[in-house]
C-alpha cells in the first residue's frame, strides 16, 4: 500500500555473527515464485487499483496513469539492473544497507541502516491503521457490527506476529492465496470493461503524449513510484533463497516487471471503463469509490462486495511483507553487531528468525498504542503523515544505493559489464533524484501541512544521522569492531 494523502494509501572485535548452523537452519530454499508473491504482496496491487489509481489521475489531471506506471517500471528495471550485480558481490540479506555500506562506507551504511529500519517500520504502523479503518468498514456494512478501527489493528498485528514468528514458507504460501485472489479479481474488472468497450468505446488516449503532458505529470509520476514500494525485499529473502545468486536477481525482474505490466494494463481499464475525457472529474468527486463503483456497473454488486473484502486482505498480506522484511533486517544487523546478538537467533522448530520478529512485534504493537494513545486519526494522520515518512526514506535510500553500485564497482570490485555496474545505474540515479526532488517539493501535499512535513521530514533526517553518530561512537570506543564491520559483506569475485 502506498501513500494516498486524499485517501483519508526496512570494529575492533569481530561483530557477532550467525553462526553456521544458524545460517543453515535458516536456508529454507524458497524458489523464484515464493520470493516473487511476498514481493508483489507488499505492493498491494488490489490496493493500488482502487485506492491509489484514482489519486493519481486526480492529483495529476490527467488520464495518464498507465504511461506513468509504465515509465515507473522501465526507471526501476534500470535500478534492478546495478541493484542485482550488487547481490552477487555482497552476499548478505540487508539488501540497501549492505550495498550502500559496501559502495559508500561504514558511516553511510550504518545511516542507512537505521533510515531503512524506521522507514519500514512507520511504513508498517501507516498501513496497519489504513488496515484496521478498512476492516471496521466492511465489518460494519456486511454485518451491521460496529467495532472500534484500532481493535482490529491490533489483532491483524497479533495474527501476523505469529505468522512471521513461523516458518517463512507459510507466511509464504498465505501471501500467495491473498495475492493470486486479489489480482484474479482485478483480471475480472479488466475483461469485464474490454468486453463491454469501456464508458465510449477503447482507445490508447491514456498511452498519448497528448495525456500524459496534460494536467501535471510529475505528480503523476511521483505517487506512480510510491506503488512499487517493496519491490526491493528481494534481496532481504537472500538467506532463505534456494539459490541466491540466481533467485534473488530473477524473482526482481520478475516483481517489477509483473507490478508494472499489471498496474498499467489495469489502470488503462480504469480510464477506458471510467471515460478518457471524464475520469479525472469522476477521480477527484470520489476517488474512494471511482473502482469499485465501476467493479459493480460493469460487472455484478457481488463483485464489488468481493473487493472491498479483498481489500482488507490486500492490505493484510501487504502488512505482512513489511514485517517480514523488518524482521530480516534485524537479523542481519544483528549478526553484523550493530543490534542486539539474540537478534540473530534462528528458531530450530521454525527455522526462522523467530527472536527478531517477536522484538518487531512487540515495537509494532507499542507503536500502534502510542499513535492510538495520542489520538491521530488513523487515516489523516497515521496513515497519511507515516507513509509520507517512508516515502522519503525508501526513496532516498534507493538513490543511495544506486550512487553505491557506481563507487563500488568503480573502486572495490571488477564490473561485469559497463551497463550493469555504470550505464544502467546512472540513468536510474538520474531519474531517482529527480523523484527524490519532486517528493521534497511536495512533501507538505505528501503529509498534508508544512508544519506536519518538518516534523516528519524531520524525523526521516534524525534516523539517518543517529545511524551515522553510532558508527562514528563505535570508531572511537571500539575501533576493533569497527574496522571489521563490514569485513565479511563484500565477497569479491
Amino acid at each position: 500500500m502506498t501513500n494516498s494523502p486524499e485517501f483519508s494509501p526496512p570494529a575492533v572485535a569481530a561483530p557477532p555473527a550467525p553462526d553456521e548452523g544458524s545460517h543453515a537452519l535458516l536456508h529454507r530454499g524458497l524458489g523464484v515464485g515464493s520470493i516473487v508473491f511476498m514481493v508483489v504482496a507488499a505492493a498491494a496491487p488490489l490496493g493500488v487499483m482502487v485506492a491509489n489509481t484514482p489519486i493519481i489521475t486526480g492529483i495529476s489531471g490527467s488520464a495518464g496513469a498507465p504511461l506513468f506506471f509504465l515509465i515507473a517500471t522501465v526507471v526501476l528495471v534500470f535500478f534492478s539492473v546495478g541493484f542485482t550485480a550488487m547481490s552477487k558481490f555482497v552476499p548478505n540479506a540487508g539488501a540497501f544497507y549492505s550495498y550502500i555500506q559496501a559502495g559508500l562506507g561504514r558511516h553511510v551504511g550504518s545511516g542507512a541502516a537505521a533510515l531503512a529500519l524506521v522507514s519500514y517500520g512507520v511504513l508498517l504502523i501507516g498501513v496497519n491503521g489504513y488496515l484496521g479503518v478498512a476492516t471496521s468498514n466492511v465489518v460494519s456494512a456486511h454485518f451491521h457490527v460496529d467495532i472500534q478501527w484500532w481493535i482490529y489493528s491490533f489483532a491483524w498485528l497479533l495474527i501476523i506476529g505469529v505468522l512471521g514468528y513461523r516458518d517463512i514458507e507459510l507466511s509464504s504460501k498465505v501471501l500467495g492465496v491473498l495475492l493470486v485472489v486479489e489480482i484474479a479479481v482485478v483480471v475480472v474488472l479488466d475483461i469485464a470493461i474490454v468486453v463491454k468497450g469501456g464508458e465510449s468505446g477503447l482507445g490508447v488516449e491514456p498511452l498519448s503524449f497528448s495525456t500524459f503532458t496534460s494536467g501535471t505529470p510529475t505528480l503523476g509520476l511521483m505517487f506512480a513510484f510510491f506503488c512499487f514500494f517493496g519491490f526491493e525485499a528481494t534481496a532481504v529473502f537472500r538467506n532463505e533463497a534456494k539459490d541466491p545468486d540466481r533467485t534473488v536477481p530473477r524473482a526482481t525482474y520478475i516483481a517489477v516487471l509483473s507490478i508494472g505490466i499489471f498496474y498499467a494494463i489495469s489502470s488503462w481499464a480504469v480510464m477506458e471503463g471510467a471515460g478518457s475525457d471524464s475520469v479525472v472529474e469522476k477521480a477527484k468527486a470520489d476517488p474512494e469509490n471511482l473502482v469499485l463503483d465501476l467493479a459493480a456497473s460493469y460487472g455484478a454488486p457481488i463483485l464489488k462486495d468481493v473487493m472491498q473484502v479483498l481489500l482488507v486482505t490486500s492490505t493484510f498480506a501487504c502488512v505482512l511483507s513489511f514485517h517480514n522484511v523488518i524482521t530480516r533486517y534485524q537479523f542481519t544487523l544483528a549478526g553484523k553487531g550493530m543490534l542486539p546478538k539474540r537478534l540473530a537467533d534462528v528458531s530450530e522448530k521454525h527455522l526462522a528468525p523467530s527472536t527478531s520478529s517477536l522484538i518487531a512485534s512487540a515495537i509494532s504493537l507499542a507503536a500502534m498504542a502510542l499513535v492510538t494513545a495520542l489520538g491521530w486519526d488513523p487515516i489523516t494522520s497515521i496513515y497519511t503523515w507515516l507513509s509520507g515518512a517512508a516515502t522519503l526514506g525508501l526513496i532516498g535510500l534507493m538513490v543511495l544505493t544506486n550512487l553505491a553500485v557506481i563507487f563500488y564497482f568503480r573502486t572495490k570490485a571488477s564490473a561485469p559489464t559497463v551497463w550493469h555496474s555504470l550505464l544502467a545505474p546512472a540513468m536510474s540515479l538520474i531519474s531517482l533524484t529527480i523523484i527524490l526532488a519532486l517528493v521534497i517539493a511536495n512533501f507538505s501535499l505528501l503529509v498534508g501541512d508544512k508544519t506536519t512535513a518538518a516534523v516528519v521530514g524531520g524525523l526521516i533526517a534524525v534516523a539517518f544521522a543517529v545511524g551515522l553518530a553510532g558508527a562514528e561512537v563505535m570508531k572511537r570506543q571500539r575501533p576493533d569492531r569497527y574496522a571489521e564491520l563490514a569485513a565479511d559483506t563484500v565477497r569479491r569475485p
